[in-house]
């Protein structure tokens, strides 16, 4: 979840932490990024989107240190996750599991519909997003809009695995608000939307409301796909009832809820809206455009660890108190 659209901060320029000013242990850090004072030298998750509960990592090395124009940016190394991207103080992704989240919000709209061709990132700075839609040889254009350019900077420099996507010639970035973007792009544009959004608190709650999402279909061919993250359902089941009937409103084609696991974000599992636009009809649960490995085996690009036909059918099985609620908002 690259773009995280915090409160605005004063602009300051990237601090680079050389040996020896910070090796994990010390008991605090400024700003977003939060080193529990109970147990030095560990990061600890508190937000009010998860209360009463945290989930800490420990620090082995403070990496970088910086403000950008919209947010605190942190990498630091940690001891069991690799290194880990930190934005107002909520984990965005780590080495170790960030394939689960990446292939997944891509995986599931492009490999549901034949031959995509133009696809749009909203948000996504870290890049993970673009190597995931790179992987699809029919993809002529991808269009990426990142509000914060010290997230695209810091993710080449620390996660060049994931930011690989950036090398693909086929993607151009745009660094601006994704909303505005959205508004201006031509009607029918685009064959997928894929937005990559942060918790719908602040100015990221544009990205979860009706105006977006209308935003989105516009800008969808008829039978084009969005695929946008949808939070917790063991804690934000209120938010995506929310966000369903937002969507069932606005896409009169297909509209699912999916979700995946990613053990670093809290309760361990994110979900995805995966709807559709009036045209040709979309089963998203059955994949049709499956992704070739050999297409890859040449290529900067690391091989799927995560994502497969079988995990994509099983992303759209729910646990009973989920799938009643859910299913009661997306009833014509």
């Amino acid at each position: 979840m690259a773009e995280h659209n915090a409160t605005a901060v004063t602009g300051s320029p990237m601090k680079k932490l050389k040996d020896g000013d910070d090796n994990g242990a010390a008991a605090a850090v400024n700003g977003g990024g939060n080193i529990s004072s109970v147990i030095p030298g560990w990061f600890s998750e508190i937000s009010p989107m998860w209360p009463g509960e945290a989930h800490s990592l420990k620090v082995e090395k403070i990496l970088f240190q910086g403000k950008s124009d919209y947010q605190d940016v942190m990498v630091f190394q940690s001891a069991t996750y690799g290194k880990v991207l930190v934005l107002d103080g909520v984990i965005q992704l780590t080495e170790r599991d960030e394939c689960a989240y990446q292939e997944m919000i891509t995986h599931l709209p492009l490999c549901s519909i034949p031959n995509p061709k133009k696809v749009l990132v909203i948000g996504g700075g870290d890049g993970g997003v673009l190597r995931e839609v790179a992987r699809h040889s029919s993809v002529e254009h991808i269009d990426i809009c990142e509000i914060d350019k010290m997230v695209v900077d810091v993710s080449k420099e620390y996660f060049p695995d994931v930011a690989v996507g950036y090398e693909d010639p086929r993607v151009t970035l745009h660094v601006g608000d994704g909303v505005a973007f959205l508004k201006a792009a031509q009607e029918g544009s685009y064959d997928a939307v894929i937005v990559d959004s942060s918790d719908p608190i602040g100015p990221a709650q544009e990205l979860f409301e009706k105006p977006f999402f209308e935003s989105v279909a516009k800008a969808l061919r008829p039978g084009g796909v969005m695929c946008t993250q949808a939070e917790s359902i063991w804690l934000h089941m209120h938010i995506i009832e929310n966000i369903v009937a937002n969507c069932r409103q606005i896409f009169k084609g297909s509209v699912n809820y999916a979700w995946t696991t990613v053990p670093t974000y809290p309760s361990g599992v994110i979900g995805f809206m995966v709807c559709s636009t009036e045209g040709p009809e979309v089963d998203f649960k059955n994949p049709i455009n499956p992704i070739d490995e050999k297409e890859n085996q040449n290529t900067s690009t690391p091989p799927l660890k995560f994502y497969n036909r079988e995990i994509h059918a099983a992303a759209f099985c729910l646990p009973s108190f989920a799938k009643k609620v859910i299913e009661s908002k997306t009833k014509n």
